[in-house]
């Protein structure tokens, strides 16, 4: 038996899923929920039509859930799609957020299974660092927090971006890795794909303070 990593195409899930291969840990499936509801309070909602092709470049079975997206029946969603499963654990790009480990935890101990959480209290420059220093590819896909403007949409994170979030961060105060909900990502090249992604057709939404980077196609590109 192996292990479920809950896989948004995020840089957190992302980057939980490289840290567990490299801990020869069996990534048995990518488990990716789907919900209805933009404001989920578990799951990443932006361009999750694209996580077939990243799963497809990981070469990982893939398990899509669907779900209303509402507060704690979304778990039981969750709970239901993994309990489907044949696996020894789950895996979580849980970065600080006590409200998702706890919930992820009672989720596990009720099927019986490990959970494995190689993010959980980092720090957010670290977190960062880690992504730019093994070459995962990400983006900001959508924004929602003081000082992070439609330019923001499409930025790629690296470390001049990581910098000026740290200035963002003395300004206004917020999580330099998005942990408050201030920006979603996607990775769109990592060291564990096969290959990588370029974005081909793309359209942005802006409303109020929040804005969003719809990508409607991508295309293979060589690593």
């Amino acid at each position: 038996m192996g292990y479920a990593a809950l896989f948004s195409g995020g840089k957190d899930s992302s980057l939980a899923i490289w840290k567990a291969q490299n801990d020869e840990l069996e990534v048995e499936y990518l488990v990716t929920v789907y919900p209805e509801n933009d404001a989920s309070y578990m799951f990443h909602k932006p361009n999750l039509h694209i996580v077939p092709e990243l799963a497809e470049s990981l070469e990982i079975d893939l398990v899509s859930i669907e779900s209303t997206g509402e507060k704690e029946e979304e778990l039981k969603d969750l709970k239901g799609g993994l309990e489907a499963l044949d696996i020894e654990g789950v895996i979580t790009g849980a970065v600080a957020s006590n409200y998702q480990l706890k919930r992820i935890k009672k989720i596990a101990e009720d099927l019986d299974i490990e959970i494995y959480a190689p993010l959980w209290n980092i720090s957010q420059e670290s977190l960062l660092n880690e992504l730019t220093n093994n070459g995962f590819r990400s983006i900001i896909v959508s924004v929602s927090a003081r000082g992070l403007d439609e330019e923001w949409l499409g930025r790629s994170i690296d470390k001049k971006c990581i910098e000026k979030l740290k200035r963002l961060e003395e300004r206004y105060g917020i999580n330099i890795s998005g942990e408050g909900g201030e920006y979603e990502s996607l990775v769109l090249g990592a060291p564990n794909y096969k290959w990588g992604f370029e974005i081909q057709e793309k359209h942005t939404s802006w409303q109020g303070r929040r804005g969003i980077m719809n990508i409607e196609k991508i295309e293979k590109k060589k690593k």
